[in-house]
C-alpha cells in the first residue's frame, strides 16, 4: 500500500482486491456524500441513529461492493458510532474478514529467546534495563530449549512460531545464533519461523531472508505523531525503514500496534494509516498491560466495548491483513475474548506472551471450535 501526503489510499496489493468507484472520495451507498458528516468533528455522543446507519452503510458499500479501502475520514465517522452500535460494527468487520482473508485462523506461538537488559526505552516495557522492573536480562536461549519450545508450538496445531529477541538489533553473533536456529526449527518441526530482532541493517535483512524466515516482527507500535511520547532511544523512521528493509529482501512483515498509551483517536486513526504504508501481511493488535516499574506502569487497561470498537476498526481500515490477537487481550477483553473473534480476528498467539502469562492454550482452540473457525496457514504474499 502507498498513500498520498494526505493519507488517501492510492494503491493496494492484498488478496486480489482492486479498486473500485469512489476510492478517494466519501461517496457511499446511493449516492450519498460522507462529507457532509464532518467526521473529525464526530463523537460517540453526537452521532444520531440515522447517521450511524449511514456510516455503516458507507463502509459496507465500499468494502464488500466496491472493494476499495476506507479514507481516513470515513475512518474517524467510523470511530464516532456511539457504543450501541458498536455490535453492528464488529459484525460488518466479521463479514469483511471473511470476504477479503477467507474463514481460516491462524495459530501462532511466541518465545522469549533472549529476555531483558534491552537498552531501548520503550516506556511499555519491563524488558527494558532502563526500568527497574521484575523482569531481569538472560542470555539467549539454547537451540534445545528453542527446538523444545518449537516442537510443543506444533503440537498444538499451529502454523507458525517466533523466535523474539529482546535487543535494539542482533550484533554478529546474536544473528549467526539466529541463522542456525531458524532452518533447525522449520527443518525439524515444519513449522513457518518468524523472528523478531529489533532494528536491521539491509545486509542483516538479506541474510535472514536467505535463512528461510517467513515473516519479520517489527511494529510501529503507535502513530509516527505520538511515538516520541513513548521511546525516546530510537525513532519512529528507523522503525518504519526497517518495515521497509524487510519487505525488500522478500520476507512477509509482521508489524502491529499497541493501544492504550495514551493516544489520541486521531492518533489511531493515523497508525492505520501509517500501517497501510508499510503494507504489512500481519498486524499483531495489542492492548496495553500495564507493567511494573515501566513509565506507564500506572496506566488504566482499555475497556472491553472499546477494544472491541478497535479490533473492528482496525480491520475495516485494513481488511486484508492478518490480524493478530496478541499482547493484553485477557485483562482488556475479559469475557469478551470470543467475540473478539467475530469482530475481525482471524490469528491469535496462543499460550504466554513474553513476559505476561496468556490463557492456556486449551482455552483458545475450544473457542475457535465453538466458533466453528477452522485452523489454518495464512499468507500474506500472493
Amino acid at each position: 500500500m502507498t498513500t498520498t501526503s494526505q493519507g488517501q489510499p492510492v494503491a493496494f496489493r492484498r488478496r486480489g482486491a482492486t479498486p473500485g468507484p469512489g476510492a478517494a472520495g466519501g461517496i457511499g451507498a446511493g449516492g450519498r456524500n460522507t462529507a457532509a458528516l464532518d467526521p473529525a468533528a464526530l463523537d460517540p455522543a453526537a452521532l444520531d441513529p440515522a447517521a450511524t446507519r449511514r456510516v455503516l452503510r458507507t463502509a459496507e458499500t465500499a468494502l464488500l461492493d466496491e472493494r476499495r479501502l476506507l479514507t481516513a475520514g470515513e475512518l474517524r465517522a467510523l470511530a464516532a458510532v456511539p457504543d450501541a452500535s458498536v455490535p453492528s460494527m464488529a459484525a460488518l468487520a466479521h463479514e469483511v474478514r471473511v470476504a477479503w482473508c477467507g474463514p481460516q485462523v491462524e495459530v501462532e506461538g511466541i518465545l522469549s529467546a533472549k529476555t531483558g537488559g534491552c537498552p531501548e526505552d520503550c516506556h511499555f516495557c519491563s524488558q527494558s534495563a532502563r526500568f527497574d522492573t521484575p523482569v531481569k536480562a538472560t542470555p539467549l536461549l539454547a537451540a534445545d530449549d528453542v527446538l523444545a519450545a518449537a516442537r510443543e508450538t506444533a503440537a498444538l496445531g499451529a502454523s507458525e512460531f517466533c523466535i523474539v529477541l529482546a535487543v535494539r538489533g542482533p550484533d554478529e553473533r546474536t544473528l549467526s545464533r539466529l541463522l542456525e536456529l531458524v532452518p533447525l526449527v522449520r527443518n525439524e518441526t515444519g513449522l513457518n519461523v518468524a523472528v523478531s530482532a529489533g532494528i536491521l541493517t539491509d545486509d542483516q535483512a538479506a541474510r535472514l531472508a536467505a535463512a528461510g524466515v517467513h515473516r519479520y516482527n517489527h511494529n510501529l507500535e503507535t502513530a509516527r505523531s505520538f511515538f516520541g511520547e513513548v521511546v525516546t532511544t530510537h525513532t519512529w523512521e528507523e522503525r518504519r525503514s526497517t518495515c521497509e528493509l524487510v519487505r525488500r529482501h522478500g520476507m512477509e512483515l509482521c508489524c502491529g500496534a499497541l493501544l492504550g498509551m495514551g493516544e489520541s483517536v486521531d492518533q489511531r486513526i493515523e497508525l492505520i494509516m501509517d500501517l497501510r504504508s508499510v503494507d504489512p501481511a500481519e498486524v499483531p493488535l495489542n492492548f496495553l498491560n500495564p507493567r511494573p516499574g515501566t513509565p506507564l506502569g500506572n496506566r488504566g487497561v482499555v475497556g472491553p466495548l472499546e477494544a472491541i470498537r478497535w479490533i473492528a476498526l482496525f480491520r475495516l481500515g485494513l481488511p486484508g491483513v492478518i490480524l493478530r490477537y496478541a499482547g493484553g487481550r485477557e485483562v482488556t477483553l475479559r469475557e469478551l475474548q470470543a467475540m473478539g473473534m467475530t469482530s475481525g480476528i482471524n490469528a491469535l498467539i496462543v499460550g504466554n506472551y513474553l513476559t505476561t502469562l496468556g490463557r492456556s492454550a486449551a482455552e483458545d482452540l475450544q473457542m475457535l471450535a465453538d466458533l466453528r473457525m477452522p485452523v489454518g496457514s495464512l499468507t500474506g504474499v500472493l
